[in-house]
């Protein structure tokens, strides 16, 4: 029987080469642009491998996991690597950049998350990035939860590698990513015989074979239903218009949060202060005494929609995360998901208001 996803005809390269321009001019970038065909760890792992080498000094923040993988991939290359760790409820500074590239002189790339989805913080980029474009190091960012949500401008943030994901803020697929190259990162890349190359990991295959070619042969079958995937959520949010979806996003963290302090129960947020927090995600800290995960699974068995998970690894026994991103940064989303958790805490004994935070997101 005809079905929609089957018997497509192939993807030219004519319009691969229109969706990496629409992806952009949503960065608004005159960088290089590369659809990667894999999940974001795709392009994150392959800048880092490009780039680093034995004789490369990194400064890695960590404000959450990713930033703890980027260290350990940053080591496999031989890189030297300095790790300026702060707590996951909190965000980096441009001052503690600044002072960690003053001691260490020689620190020639910065890595970054810019929103960690898993511990619900943001860091300041473009007050960083000026710190570390004063430096002269190569800057990359991972901005797969925050490209949606908030601004992402590697131009004038001047990051170097910016790899973005659709599968999170901008509600697209995960099985296609991009990055943005500046031509010093292709420079770096040209220079490191360690980069990969014919290798799936490989950046330099598509800069030589299909950007330095006037992107008129794909490197192989492009993954085409998600790239078309990739085409319509770009689509739908030129439609929608990207101010207006990162307020909804901003509006539904805001509307969490407050929501979460009026719900009581002993119920908090996660990152102390709200200029702290994600707008992709809201995380909450769970009442003293009650397994974050066991109260998730209480509300998740109410209502199996809800955009709520426990935190990963040790967190999923203190933290909870409201996924308050793509369809589901509406206030819609946010009600339900207090409701889910006041039900939850109440029929496990804790004193909560479940109309006052309702309320209290609506901003009453």
């Amino acid at each position: 029987m005809p079905h929609p996803f089957l018997d497509l005809a192939p993807l030219s390269a004519r319009r691969f080469a229109a969706i990496e321009d629409r992806v952009a001019r949503l960065l608004g970038t005159r960088q290089d642009v590369v659809i990667t065909q894999g999940e974001a760890l795709l392009p994150l792992e392959g800048a880092i491998r490009a780039t680093a080498t034995p004789s490369t000094t990194a400064l890695n923040v960590i404000t959450g996991p990713y930033g703890q993988t980027f260290g350990d991939w940053l080591r496999d290359c031989g890189a030297t690597v300095r790790d300026l760790a702060v707590p996951f409820h909190t965000a980096v500074t441009a001052d503690q950049i600044r002072e960690a590239l003053t001691e260490h002189p020689e620190i020639d790339f910065v890595s970054l998350v810019h929103a960690e989805a898993a511990t619900g913080n943001t860091n300041p980029v473009a007050e960083i990035g000026e710190v570390v474009r004063a430096h002269g190091a190569l800057f990359y960012l991972d901005a797969v939860a925050s490209v949606g949500a908030e601004p992402v401008l590697p131009d004038a943030w001047g990051v170097d590698l910016c790899v973005i994901g659709a599968q999170k803020a901008m509600g697209g697929p995960a099985g296609v990513s991009a990055v943005s190259v500046s031509e010093r990162a292709w420079t770096r890349m040209a220079d490191n015989p360690r980069a990969p190359r014919r290798s799936y990991l490989s950046l330099l295959d598509w800069k030589e074979r299909w950007i330095d070619g006037g992107r008129r042969a794909l490197l192989h079958a492009p993954a085409q239903l998600e790239m078309l995937a990739l085409e319509a959520c770009v689509a739908r949010i030129e439609a929608e218009g990207p101010d207006t979806v990162m307020a909804r996003h901003a509006a539904a963290a805001a509307g969490t949060r407050a929501g979460a302090l009026a719900l009581g129960g002993g119920l908090e947020p996660y990152v102390h202060e709200a200029r702290d927090a994600a707008p992709v995600a809201t995380t909450l800290r769970a009442p003293a005494g009650v397994i974050a995960s066991d109260l998730v699974a209480r509300a998740l068995a109410a209502d199996p929609s809800l955009p709520l998970a426990a935190g990963g690894g040790a967190l999923a026994k203190e933290m909870i995360r409201v996924n308050h991103y793509g369809t589901d940064a509406t206030p819609g989303a946010v009600r339900a998901c207090l409701t889910g958790l006041g039900v939850a805490m109440a029929e496990q004994g804790l004193d909560v208001d479940v109309v006052g935070a309702l309320r209290a997101a609506e901003g009453r």
